[in-house]
């Protein structure tokens, strides 16, 4: 036999397209000819699978060898097809049989020596086998346990090429570095350690970020340094339920593609929580990269939280570039080589000093910042982008009282269970819906399916009459009310809920002052 073929997997983003390797050799000069849009790691695949091939006991047959990706249109980069092609090409020489190629996807990275060694973006690779109808995947056994996660997937890892081409030809034994079937991973246990009751005083505040973990809504805090903003978004992850298997999956991929996995066997069932630097660049925090473009910090706090902290202090172009994912919940990022779609369904959180000396005001020493120097830095927060942050929230210094009433304050327990009460209210009320929770509604939809009575809104339309709130900052105000609603245990929202959704809205027009 002079032809045959493996499978493995293309990724682009986080989507896999199933791709045929055929190996065809002919009489003529010897040589190895990689065909099908390879980049410059999977071109190098030719020497490092000769390697292997050798050091594995194995006779590099003296022909001359094509190589075909197929579909030939599609970019392929990596090195994760070198086991494909090392299967593919012993198959070709007759030295595995091809009926053990099958219906069966092989991913990994071959050593010099012929080891397998982990690759990236095993999970999302093996759900796009499983959704092709592939029942069985070989991966590296550092890879099994993340592999596993996919329901229904045979998975077999192996340590080394030589222990893999027994198991093809059926010789395996006992002693054979091969791990088939492994159980499935254990999920990652939250440990920040962290707690709300930390934080002291901020009544307001605190009542903010339950609102925005109950309804993933966004959030800006505004205030001195010194007064709590940091603290109380730092806590804010652990107000989020875990994650639902679907969720989870998703998460999981990402981090899998991006090659942040905290562990090769662990399903990331928490929330994410990124918090990058204002000096972050356009690829780390919005994705990019040579190449195939990688996920940035948008991506990695899919399903959870994107905290900016000093907002002001991150350039307008990383901070304009969050519009695009803050509407559509994902980001597409087009280079030369080609573009790739990730998610980017996030909490982002914001926050800022009023003025840029960090001083705080009305004290001996204090800020003495004119009114014109405080909005031009906050104006740095373009008003498109804060006309998508739901909730707006002024924080003021810390008063006598608040070290008073330290023992009056509640810690993250007690408001998460009010959070996952409340997301379990919004669930059924969506139920049927393609949305999770209030955020996900789209105006239309909200207005049309889970109208408020006009009469609650008239202090709503007044302000919108008058333009001091856009049209979308009117609709995200509805879908603050539902979340409090939902919060408060009301079957639709009151006059007390549409009230505090205006005030948690409201710091936009402090700012302006």
């Amino acid at each position: 036999m002079t032809l045959a073929r493996a499978w493995s997997v293309a990724l682009v983003g986080v989507s896999g397209h199933l791709v045929e390797v055929e190996a065809h050799l002919a009489n003529g000069l010897p040589g190895v000819h990689l065909i099908g849009l390879p980049d410059t790691a999977l071109n190098e695949a030719r020497d490092r699978v000769r390697a292997a091939i050798v050091n594995s006991g194995e006779v590099w047959p003296q022909r001359r060898m094509t190589i075909g990706l197929s579909p030939a249109t599609l970019r392929k980069s990596g090195s994760a097809y070198d086991l494909a092609v090392a299967a593919s090409i012993l198959a070709a020489a007759g030295v595995v049989p091809t009926t053990s190629l099958a219906g069966l996807v092989l991913l990994g990275e071959l050593g010099l020596d012929g080891r397998v060694r982990a690759v990236r973006g095993v999970l999302p690779a093996v759900l796009a086998a499983s959704r092709a109808g592939v029942e069985r995947v070989v991966v590296p056994a550092a890879n099994a346990a993340e592999a596993a996660l996919v329901p229904g997937m045979q998975v077999t890892g192996v340590r080394h090429l030589a222990a893999l081409l027994r198991w093809l030809r059926g010789e395996a034994t006992a002693e054979d570095e091969v791990i088939i079937d492994p159980a499935p991973a254990s999920s990652v246990p939250d440990a920040d350690g962290v707690d709300l009751r930390d934080v002291l005083g901020q009544s307001v505040a605190r009542r903010a970020i339950e609102v925005a973990a109950a309804g993933a809504h966004h959030l800006f805090l505004l205030g001195p340094p010194g007064a709590g903003k940091t603290m109380l978004i730092d806590r804010l992850p652990g107000l989020l339920p875990a994650l639902d298997r679907e969720s989870a999956l998703e998460v999981t991929a990402v981090h899998s593609v991006a090659g942040v996995l905290p562990s090769e066997s662990a399903l990331l069932t928490r929330p994410p929580y990124r918090s990058p630097h204002h000096s972050s660049t356009v690829p780390a925090l919005l994705g990019g990269g040579s190449g195939i473009p990688r996920p940035g910090a948008v991506s990695l706090a899919h399903r959870g939280v994107l905290f900016l902290d000093e907002a002001p202090e991150f350039s307008a172009r990383l901070l304009d570039g969050l519009r695009q994912p803050l509407e559509s919940g994902e980001i597409t990022i087009s280079r030369a080589d080609g573009s790739a779609t990730y998610p980017a369904r996030f909490l982002l959180a914001l926050a800022a000093n009023p003025c840029q000396c960090v001083r705080t005001t009305g004290e001996p020493g204090g800020c003495t910042c004119t009114p014109r120097a405080r909005r031009r830095y906050i104006g740095k927060l373009s008003g498109p982008l804060l006309d998508r942050v739901d909730i707006q929230v002024q924080v003021f210094a810390l008063g006598r009282g608040a070290y008073l009433d330290a023992d009056q304050v509640e810690d993250t327990a007690t408001v998460a269970a009010r959070v996952a009460e409340a997301r379990q209210a919004t669930a059924a009320r969506l139920a049927g819906t393609p949305w999770r929770v209030s955020s996900d509604v789209p105006g239309p939809e909200l207005r049309l399916r889970w109208a408020i009575a006009p009469r609650l809104l008239r202090g709503l339309d007044t302000q919108h009459a008058n333009g001091r709130i856009s049209a979308r900052g009117r609709d995200r105000v509805h879908r603050l009310a539902w979340t409090i609603a939902d919060l408060s245990g009301h079957g639709s929202p009151t006059s007390d809920d549409v009230e505090e959704a205006m005030l948690l809205r409201g710091a936009s027009a402090q700012v302006a002052a």
